[in-house]
C-alpha cells in the first residue's frame, strides 16, 4: 500500500478486505497415484515432502502471496514470516499439488537496494526447490509516481527477467522488464499467468494483449498490484480509477482472463463482473499488511478442482502455524488461519463452459459399432438412429429389440449423448406411471439372449441421463428380464420380483436386483443417489462370484460380499426402458438412453465403452 507518492488520500489508506495414462512427469512431479493419495493431506503437516507435483490431476493449487513490505522496511523488518511461508509451501507442495506461487507486489517498503538485498535470499528458497513463481512491482517497490517506462531500479536488479529465465514456466517480459508472463501445466492443460506492473504503460497493455493472442486457447489469470478495492464491513469489491483503466485496456475484451488477483488496498474482498463476451470475471483483492506482524506472512491458497468445477480458497499463516502453541502470543493465535467468508470461500466455475469460446472441449469422435463388439458380446444396442420400430443388435447374435408403445408419447430420437459415448445420439424415453406411459423395447420371444444364464460372469453397460421433469419416477426400470423368481423356480422373499432388474429407487439410487442361478433369493447391489439431468455411464460386472457396480468407471460401495453366480431365467424376453412386477409393466423409463452392451464375461474399467 502506498503512503507517500501515488496520490492516494490518508482517509483511503485508513479505510482500505489424481493419473491416468499420459501424465507428464517433470522434475519434482508426482505420479498420478501419489498425487491422488496426497492431495487431501492434513493442513499444517510438518512432514517434509519431495515437493513433487502431478500436472494431470484435476486438483491443483495456486499459492498467492500479497504485500510483504513491512517485513523489509529498512532495519525495521523481519524475514522470518515469509521464510516460513516459502518453506511451508515447499513442504506442502505434494499434499496440495502446488504448481505455482504468485507474489502480488510491494515486496519491500521503500524501494531500497538494501531492502531487496534482504528479500533476495528468501526468494532463493523457492529457486533452490525449483518452485516456479512470479513477482510484480508494487508502488513501494519502485517510484510509484511513474509507469513502467521508469527505467532501471533495485527492483529490476532483483526481480527482473534475469531471475525468471531459469524457470520452465517463464514465457517472456516486456522490453522494460517490468511485466512478465508464465505458462504452467496443471489439471492436464496449460494456464497463462500475467504478472503486470503497478502502472503498465499503453505499450505494456498492448504487449499483454499480444501475449494472450499468441496463446489463444489458454485460460488466463491476471496478477497486478492494483485493480479492485474493498471497505471494512463490506467485502464486495469495487474498481479503483486505475482498476477501470486495467479493465478497459486489458480485461474486458480478453475473454481468456477469468480471474484477477491484486493487493495494494485492504481489507480483502471480491466481485464478479461481466466482460464484453458476457462471461464472468472473478476479481479478488487480498492483502494482510494491516494485520498483526505485517500480515504474518499470510498465504492465500487457490485450490482449483476441475472435477468439482470449484476453486476453494483458504488463507493461512505458516509462520504462526509452526510456532509452539504454548509460546504463541494472543495476537498470533487469531492469525493462524482466517476462516471468515472473506478469506475462506469457494468459487463455483464450470471451467469447460467458461472456456468454451476460446478452448472448447473437443468432442470425442464417434466410434463404429464394429469396434465395440468384443469377444463375448451377447448384445449391443445403439440408439443413434431414428426411433424406429426395431433396434438392431450390433453383436450379430440376433437379439434385436422391438418397440412397444404404452399410453402417452412414444420414445423419440435425440441428438444428446454422453461425451464418451461411441454413438453420438440417444433416444428420449418420456415414461411415467399411474398409468404406465411412454414406451419400451423388448427382445423377441426366441431371442438367444433370453436363455443365457451367464455362468462365467457378465458385464452390462449403459449410457444414461435421468429425466429432470419433476415427476415421480420411483422404482423405474432401465433394463430388466421378463419372468419372475417364481417363473424361474425361485421361492425367495418375493417370488413376484423380476429375475433381473436394473433400475432406480425413489431417491434415484441405482439398484441392481437379481435372482442368481445358485441362490433362492434376490441379491441386490445399491449405488448412490444419481443426479437427474446429467449423463453418466454405468456398468454391472460379475466375475462368476461377485457383482460390482461402477458409475463413470468408479467402483461403488454397497456391493454384496456373499458369492453369487449367474442370472436366473424363465426364458422370457429382456426389456429396455421399462420394469415389471409379477410380469406386469408398471411404468416406462423417463430419460435418455445412449446405448447398452451385454458381455458374457467380466470386463475391466479399461475395457468399458467409455474407456
Amino acid at each position: 500500500m502506498d503512503q507517500q507518492n501515488d496520490g492516494t488520500s490518508r482517509r483511503r489508506l485508513l479505510q482500505a478486505g489424481a493419473v491416468g495414462a499420459g501424465a507428464v512427469i517433470m522434475p519434482g512431479v508426482l505420479s498420478a497415484g501419489e498425487a491422488a493419495a496426497s492431495v487431501n493431506g492434513t493442513r499444517g503437516s510438518t512432514t517434509k515432502s519431495a515437493g513433487r507435483i502431478d500436472t494431470e490431476h484435476p486438483r491443483f493449487t495456486l499459492a498467492v502471496v500479497p504485500d510483504t513490505q513491512y517485513q523489509y522496511d529498512e532495519d525495521r523488518g523481519d524475514p522470518a514470516p515469509l521464510t516460513a511461508s516459502f518453506e511451508w509451501l515447499i513442504e506442502q507442495r505434494s499434499a496440495d499439488n502446488i504448481v505455482f506461487v504468485a507474489h502480488l507486489g510491494d515486496v519491500v517498503q521503500n524501494a531500497l537496494a538494501m531492502e531487496f538485498a534482504q528479500a533476495d535470499p528468501v526468494f532463493k528458497i523457492l529457486d533452490r526447490a525449483r518452485v516456479p513463481y512470479s513477482v510484480l512491482a508494487g508502488n513501494h517497490d519502485i517510484d510509484g509516481s511513474k509507469d513502467d517506462t521508469r527505467g532501471d531500479s533495485p527492483y529490476l536488479h532483483t526481480f527482473g527477467p534475469q531471475r525468471f529465465r531459469r524457470m520452465s514456466t517463464y514465457g517472456g517480459s516486456t522490453p522494460n522488464g517490468y511485466n512478465s508472463y508464465h505458462v504452467f501445466r496443471a489439471a492436464g492443460q496449460q494456464w497463462l499467468l500475467l504478472a503486470m506492473d503497478w502502472r503498465p504503460s499503453d505499450a505494456s497493455f498492448a504487449w499483454a494483449r499480444d501475449v494472450i493472442a499468441k496463446h489463444p486457447k489458454l485460460p488466463v489469470i491476471l496478477t497486478i498490484h492494483e485493480l479492485v478495492n474493498a471497505d471494512h464491513g463490506n467485502p464486495v469489491a469495487y474498481f479503483s480509477d486505475h482498476g477501470n483503466r486495467v479493465w478497459e485496456q486489458l480485461v474486458n475484451d480478453s475473454d481468456q482472463i477469468f480471474l484477477t488477483l491484486n493487493g495494494h488496498y485492504w481489507p480483502p474482498g471480491r466481485v464478479i463482473r461481466k466482460n464484453a463476451a458476457g462471461n464472468d470475471v472473478h476479481l479478488h483483492i487480498t492483502n494482510y499488511q494491516d494485520r498483526f506482524y505485517g500480515g504474518s506472512g499470510m498465504v492465500r491458497l487457490y485450490h482449483f478442482d476441475l472435477a468439482r468445477n470449484t476453486i476453494d480458497v483458504e488463507t493461512v499463516s505458516p509462520w504462526i502455524m509452526d510456532q509452539d502453541p504454548a509460546k504463541r502470543n494472543e495476537l498470533a493465535e487469531a492469525e493462524i488461519e482466517l476462516t471468515d467468508d472473506t478469506n475462506r470461500f469457494s468459487v463455483p466455475i464450470d471451467f469447460a463452459e467458461r472456456f468454451a469460446k476460446f478452448a472448447p472441449v473437443a468432442v470425442r469422435p464417434a466410434r463404429p459399432a464394429s469396434q465395440l463388439v468384443i469377444p463375448g458380446t451377447a448384445a449391443y444396442w445403439r440408439f443413434d438412429g431414428p426411433a424406429a420400430d426395431q433396434v438392431v443388435d450390433q453383436s450379430g447374435k440376433g437379439n434385436h429389440l422391438t418397440r412397444v408403445l404404452l399410453a402417452g408419447t412414444a420414445p423419440s430420437a435425440s441428438a444428446e449423448f454422453h461425451p464418451d459415448q461411441p454413438g453420438h445420439a440417444s433416444w428420449l424415453f418420456p415414461g411415467g406411471k399411474n398409468p404406465a406411459r411412454g414406451g419400451y423395447l423388448k427382445t423377441a420371444d426366441n431371442a438367444p439372449l433370453n436363455q443365457l444364464t451367464f455362468a462365467n460372469g457378465y458385464t452390462i453397460e449403459a449410457f444414461v441421463k435421468l429425466a429432470d421433469d419433476g415427476q415421480d419416477h420411483s422404482w423405474e426400470g432401465l433394463l430388466c428380464r421378463l419372468g419372475t423368481g417364481r417363473d424361474a423356480g425361485k421361492t425367495g422373499s418375493d417370488p413376484d420380483e423380476p429375475t433381473v432388474k436394473l433400475g432406480f429407487s425413489g431417491g434415484l439410487e441405482l439398484q441392481w436386483a437379481v435372482y442368481p442361478v445358485d441362490k433362492n433369493d434376490t441379491f441386490t447391489n445399491w449405488g448412490h443417489e444419481m443426479v437427474a439431468g446429467r449423463w453418466f455411464h454405468l456398468a454391472i460386472v460379475n466375475d462368476g462370484r461377485h457383482s460390482t457396480v461402477y458409475v463413470d468407471s468408479s467402483e461403488l460401495l454397497r456391493n454384496p460380499a456373499t458369492p453369487s453366480n449367474g442370472l436366473a431365467t424363465a426364458g422370457k424376453p429382456w426389456l429396455v426402458g421399462a420394469g415389471h412386477y409379477a410380469n406386469t409393466i408398471d411404468q416406462g423409463f423417463a430419460g435418455n438412453i445412449g446405448e447398452l452392451r451385454i458381455v458374457t464375461r467380466a470386463l475391466k474399467p479399461s475395457q468399458f465403452l467409455n474407456a
